[in-house]
């Protein structure tokens, strides 16, 4: 008997004796469509702190993914246009009159998706993710006008051109996604739908990067031939070998970083790099960069295991790890073993010891937007609040039970992660799959602008099946979080 092996039936046998594990969460959801489903939607459902209450502001929407506030406090939403799944929509920005209607500002074509919007001084600023054209940053006025900051961001791949947030200093901030889930094109990205359509695609290095060489052989995915196979090295396309200390120029735009524009248009800056999906980002209260980070998957050519996704504060200038590090922590290290031989380094040379992490989050958790308490009247203040987008096991790696379909509360200072907002129930599944009234996929929160009320964007329904994602079209809904008596809430 090999170890593996031994290992699994202890595992059933301890836990038939206490009940207390998950079973190998598999598919769940039926066969793969994107037809509205019925959506029941209950407050009741849903578990928050001792005087906190939610409700539901709109429901119906497909695939909202942001929320923006004017200087009035009204209520900009965007839906993507697009999800992973390979279902196409058109991207909108609409703005929630207060008698329940819904007016459209916006639209884009066929370029989605629209991951985030951010608003400053009668302007929307939205990243068009840019999964068939490549990623934008656009900027709409109140009327709908529509000029473009940024275009040709390296966004067809798995990845895209992310939430932007305006800073102070008169710059757009926006992160952006890498090619892939490791540096390696391979099968996964067929899987994936884009490298049929750009097969030459890699992902961009933004400086200079120095090789190790390694090579990872697969069948031809792009032809199907029997016996025809390749060899496809780091920061390449499918089919090209590397070899040991060759260089790869890095060049801008890049992928896998955070990268900034002024708000009137102008040169494209490169704030840090090494990071392989920087969703989410905001500003502290402190003025601080914060991003959020959705860390490996086990696919691919170069699976890697068991990295849980990441809050940086980001310091300009500095590589954050990927592709050889996670967390702050080697990928060849034995917490990252997967069946397969373990990650060992693609980069012969690393820009810099990569800084330590402010929290770590849960793994496959796709921790998303989030945002900063800034008002001792909603309190915890200086907390980030994570919206967790969920797991979308097993395409991105089994595990033991579902993983996030919640918003936690993170002190940036200590890195302790807390639960906010969670369905009710013994698992923190997505509603539908228990069969409740509560929150499905959090993509995203916000506060007002007076800081009392706290917004979460709930993607909508979407099972994993057999042959993939299955997002349900119109089964979007923007709650709305408040405080609901003046209870003490400890300031962290």
């Amino acid at each position: 008997m090999s170890k593996l092996s031994f290992y699994i039936l202890l595992l059933i046998g301890f836990c038939a004796i206490t009940s207390s594990c998950y079973k190998l969460r598999g598919h769940y959801g039926g066969t793969k469509n994107f037809d509205p489903v019925t959506r029941n939607i209950s407050i009741n459902d849903v578990a928050l702190p001792d005087g906190y209450k939610i409700e539901p502001l709109v429901s119906g929407l497909t695939f909202p993914t942001g929320i923006a506030f004017d200087e009035d406090g009204n209520v900009y939403v965007i839906e993507a246009g697009y999800s992973y799944g390979e279902v196409w929509t058109t991207p909108r920005l609409i703005k929630l009159e207060s008698d329940g209607q819904i007016t459209e500002i916006a639209k884009g074509d066929k370029n989605g998706p629209w991951t985030g919007v951010d608003y400053r001084d009668g302007m929307f600023y939205v990243s068009e993710g840019g999964q068939l054209e490549g990623g934008k940053i656009l900027k709409i006025t109140k009327d709908g006008k529509i000029t473009i900051l940024v275009d040709s961001l390296p966004s067809v791949g798995d990845h895209h051109t992310n939430v932007p947030v305006v800073g102070n200093d008169g710059y757009v901030y926006f992160g952006q996604g890498v090619a892939t889930n490791s540096g390696v094109v391979g099968k996964d990205n067929i899987e994936f739908g884009w490298l049929k359509r750009y097969p030459e695609f890699h992902d961009i290095p933004c400086n200079d990067v120095t090789l190790t060489g390694q090579n990872f052989k697969t069948d031809n995915y792009l032809t199907y031939e029997k016996n025809d196979k390749v060899k496809t090295g780091a920061y390449s396309s499918f089919g090209t070998t590397t070899s040991a200390n060759q260089i790869i120029k890095g060049s801008i735009p890049c992928s896998g970083a955070i990268m900034r524009v002024p708000i009137n248009g102008g040169k494209l800056e490169v704030v840090a790099w090494g990071l392989r999906n920087p969703y989410g980002i905001s500003f502290s209260p402190d003025d601080k960069l914060y991003v959020s980070e959705n860390s490996y998957d086990t696919r691919g050519s170069r699976p890697v295991y068991g990295t849980g996704d990441i809050l940086w504060e980001i310091k300009p200038g500095t590589w954050y790890g990927w592709p050889d590090y996670a967390g702050g922590k080697p990928l060849a290290d034995k917490d990252y073993k997967t069946n397969k031989d373990d990650p060992e380094f693609l980069l012969a040379v690393h820009p810099n010891i990569p800084p330590a992490p402010t929290a770590i989050l849960g793994v496959h958790s796709s921790s998303s937007g989030f945002d900063f308490s800034k008002s001792e009247s909603f309190g915890y203040v200086g907390e980030a609040f994570v919206a967790q987008f969920g797991d979308m096991a097993p395409d991105a790696g089994r595990i033991y039970g579902p993983v996030g379909f919640k918003v936690v509360r993170v002190n940036v200072n200590t890195g302790v992660i807390n639960e906010f907002l969670v369905n009710k129930g013994k698992v923190n599944a997505p509603a539908s799959q228990i069969e409740t009234g509560g929150i499905e996929r959090p993509i995203t929160v916000r506060f007002d602008p007076t800081g009392t009320m706290l917004y979460v964007v709930d993607f909508g329904v979407m099972p994993i099946t057999e042959d993939g994602p299955a997002p349900k079209k119109q089964t979007g809904v923007i709650w709305k979080v408040t405080r609901s008596e003046i209870t003490k809430v400890e300031k962290k």
